[in-house]
C-alpha cells in the first residue's frame, strides 16, 4: 500500500490544498488526478477515532452509576433518561448522514461534530467538578435530595452536545476513512480493508480501556477526574483530526439519495392509473442509467410492482439529449425504481432489530445495578471491581469470538454448505437473536439466585442508598454478559454487513445510519417498557418489579417478559427472512420463498 495513489476520473486536475479539493483548468487532453493520502492519512483518522471512542465510551459507560449516586436519581428515572439519551444519540446519525451527503460533506461534518462532542464532555465534567452543579451527597437516614431544575438543565445541555457530536461522527467516520484510498487499485482496496480492521480493533480497545481504567477512576477516585480524562481525550481527538487536514481527500457532497426515493414515489402515484408491461425488455419502460452512476445495475423484480409505474413512458414525458428525464418527478428509470425497492425490502428486516436490541440494552443498565448489590471483591482481597467494569466480559467474548469465527468456523462452514461465508447474513442475524433470548433468560435466573441469597443469607453491608448487598459473587454475571457478546458477534456484525451490501451504493451513508436508527428506537421502547412495568407493578401484590432496592423488586420477572417479547420477535423475523430476496437475485427465473434465508 503506497503513501499516495493516483486516479484520473474527470477533466480537471484536482490537488489537495488546506483540506479542500482545488480544481485547476487543464488542457483538453489532460485528465485530473486525485492525490490519495492513503496510509499517510490513517494515523490522523485512526487517532481521532480512538480518542473519540475513549472519550465517549468513557463518559457513557458509567452514566447509570453517575446519575444514581451523584445526581441522586431513582434507578427507574436514570434508566429512562439514559434510554432516551442513547436513543436520540443513535437516531441523530440519520440526520447527520443527510446533511453530510446533501450540504456539508464528510470532512466538515466530522470536524463540526468532534468539537461538539468535546463540549459535551466538558459540560459533563463540570457537573461533577463544581459542587453547585449537582445535588448534595446522600446522608444516612435522610432522604436524598434530587437535582434542581438548573442542575438538570445543565446536565441535559451536555447530553445535547453529545447527541450532535454522535450525529455527525457515526455516519461519516468509516466512510471518510475509506475516502482516503483509491478504490480502483489493489493497494487501495487493501488499504480500505486494513482501515476497517483497525477501526474495529480501536473500538474494542477503547471500550476495554474505558470500562476498566476510566470507570475505576470515576468510581473509586474522583468523578471530576474520571469525566475530565474523557474530555481531555476528546480534545486530543479534535487535534488529531485537524492536524491531518492537508493530507485528506475531501469529497464534495453529491446530493441526498432520499430525493430519488421521493421522486419514484411521486411519479408512481401520479401514474397510478397506468398498466405496467409484463415484458422486462418493454420499450415503454424508461431504462436510462447515468454514465457516472456508482450503483450496480439491478435486475427488474416483481415485488412492489406498483412502483414500476414511475418508469412507464407516456406522451407527456420528455427525455433530454443525454438520455435523462426532463422532469424526474414525472419519469424515473427502472434502475431508480429497483433501488427504492431495495430500500423497502430492507425495512421489515430492519424493524426486527428494534426488539432484538432490548435484551442487550439491559446488560448496560440493569446488569450494572445487579452488580452494585453483589459481592464485587476480587478474590480474597479488599479490592472491589467497579460495577460498570463487568461489561468488559461482553467485549472480551466479542474479541475472542470474531477471529475464531473468521479463521476456523467460517472455512469449515464454507466446506460444509458451499456458501460464501458459510451461512447467509440473515442466518447469522437469526442466531444472534436466539442467543439474545438465552442471554435474557440466564439474566433472570442469575437475578433470581442473587435475590434469594440476599434474603436468606448474611449480606455484605449496604449500598449508598441503603440496599443490602448480596453475598453472591459478581462473577455470576459473566455468563449473561458473555452471551450478550456472542449475540453481538453474530447479529451486530451481520446487520452492518447486510445494510452495507443490500443498500444501493449511493445510499451507504444511510446504510451506516440504519444500524444506529434501530438501536435508537430500541432505546426509546426500552425506556417505555421500564416506565410501564414500573407503573403497573408498583401497586401490585408482588410490589414494584423495578424497585431501587433489587431485593424488594422482581427484576427477574422483567427479564422473562423481555425474553417473551424476543421469542415473538424471532417468529416475525423468520417470516420477514422467508419473504426477503437479496439485491442481486433475478426474478426472471422461479425462486423459492426461502431464498432470503
Amino acid at each position: 500500500m503506497g503513501d499516495e495513489e493516483k486516479q484520473t476520473p474527470t477533466s480537471l486536475e484536482i490537488s489537495m490544498e488546506n483540506g479542500n479539493l482545488k480544481e485547476e483548468k487543464a488542457s483538453s487532453n489532460d485528465e485530473p488526478e486525485i492525490k490519495y493520502g492513503g496510509i499517510k492519512a490513517m494515523p490522523f483518522i485512526i487517532g481521532n477515532e480512538t480518542f473519540e471512542k475513549l472519550g465517549t465510551v468513557g463518559s457513557s459507560t458509567n452514566l447509570a452509576v453517575y446519575l444514581t449516586t451523584v445526581f441522586n436519581m431513582k434507578s427507574v428515572t436514570a434508566t429512562t433518561l439514559l434510554n432516551i439519551f442513547n436513543g436520540t444519540t443513535n437516531l441523530a446519525p440519520l440526520i447527520g448522514a443527510y446533511l453530510s451527503d446533501t450540504y456539508f460533506g464528510r470532512y466538515k461534518t466530522l470536524g463540526f461534530a468532534s468539537v461538539f462532542s468535546f463540549l459535551g464532555m466538558v459540560v459533563l465534567m463540570l457537573t461533577a467538578a463544581i459542587a453547585t452543579m449537582h445535588p448534595p451527597q446522600c446522608a444516612p437516614g435522610v432522604a436524598c435530595v434530587g437535582p434542581t431544575a438548573w442542575q438538570l438543565a445543565f446536565l441535559l445541555s451536555g447530553f445535547a452536545f453529545l447527541v450532535i457530536g454522535a450525529g455527525g461522527i457515526r455516519p461519516c467516520n468509516l466512510a471518510f476513512g475509506a475516502d482516503q484510498f483509491n478504490p480502483n487499485t489493489e493497494s487501495g482496496k487493501r488499504g480500505i480493508t486494513s482501515f476497517f480492521n483497525w477501526y474495529y480493533f480501536t473500538f474494542t480497545f477503547a471500550v476495554m480501556v474505558s470500562v476498566t481504567v476510566i470507570v475505576y477512576v470515576q468510581s473509586n477516585i474522583s468523578w471530576a477526574l474520571g469525566l475530565g480524562i474523557p474530555a481531555f481525550l476528546m480534545l486530543l481527538s479534535c487535534v488529531m483530526f485537524f492536524v491531518g487536514t492537508r493530507i485528506y481527500v475531501v469529497v464534495k457532497p453529491q446530493g441526498s439519495p432520499i430525493t430519488t426515493v421521493a421522486q419514484v414515489i411521486v411519479a408512481a402515484t401520479k401514474k397510478r392509473g397506468l398498466e405496467v408491461p409484463d415484458d422486462n425488455s418493454a420499450r415503454s419502460l424508461f431504462n436510462h442509467i447515468p454514465a457516472k452512476s456508482i450503483n450496480a445495475k439491478l435486475p427488474r423484480t416483481e415485488q412492489f410492482r406498483c412502483l414500476d409505474k414511475a418508469a412507464v413512458i407516456t406522451d407527456e414525458n420528455q427525455v433530454n439529449l443525454d438520455g435523462s428525464a426532463n422532469n424526474p418527478w414525472k419519469l424515473c428509470s427502472i434502475q431508480q425504481v429497483e433501488e427504492v425497492k431495495c430500500l423497502l425490502r430492507i425495512i421489515p428486516i430492519w424493524s426486527t432489530s428494534i426488539l432484538y436490541h432490548i435484551p442487550l440494552l439491559q446488560q448496560q443498565t440493569y446488569a450494572v445495578f445487579q452488580a452494585l448489590q453483589m459481592d464485587r471483591r476480587l478474590g480474597s482481597s479488599s479490592f472491589k471491581v467497579p460495577a460498570a467494569t463487568y461489561i468488559i466480559f461482553t467485549m472480551l467474548t466479542l474479541t475472542i469470538w470474531i477471529p475464531l469465527y473468521d479463521r476456523i468456523i467460517v472455512p469449515f462452514l464454507q466446506k460444509l454448505t458451499g456458501k460464501d461465508g458459510g451461512i447467509t447474513l440473515l442466518q447469522r442475524m437469526g442466531i444472534g437473536m436466539i442467543l439474545a433470548i438465552i442471554c435474557t433468560v440466564v439474566s433472570g435466573l442469575v437475578e433470581e439466585n442473587r435475590r434469594h441469597v440476599a434474603l436468606t443469607r448474611p449480606t455484605l453491608g449496604l449500598t449508598n442508598k441503603g440496599a443490602a448487598i448480596s453475598s453472591l459473587s459478581g462473577m455470576w454475571l459473566v455468563p449473561q454478559l458473555a452471551l450478550s457478546g456472542l449475540s453481538e458477534g453474530f447479529n451486530y456484525i451481520a446487520q452492518i454487513e447486510f445494510y452495507y451490501k443490500q443498500f444501493p451504493e449511493n445510499m451507504r451513508s444511510i446504510a451506516g445510519s440504519a444500524f444506529f436508527a434501530g438501536g435508537a428506537l430500541a432505546n426509546y421502547l426500552s425506556g417505555f417498557l421500564v416506565s410501564i412495568v414500573h407503573q403497573i407493578t408498583s401497586g401490585s401484590r408482588t410490589g414494584d418489579w423495578l424497585d431501587d432496592d433489587l431485593n424488594k423488586g422482581r427484576l427477574d420477572y422483567f427479564y422473562y417478559v423481555i425474553a417473551g417479547l424476543g421469542i415473538l420477535n424471532f417468529g416475525y423475523f423468520l417470516l420477514c427472512a422467508r419473504w426477503y430476496r437479496y439485491k442481486d437475485a433475478d426474478d426472471s427465473s422461479v425462486r423459492t420463498a426461502t431464498k432470503g434465508i
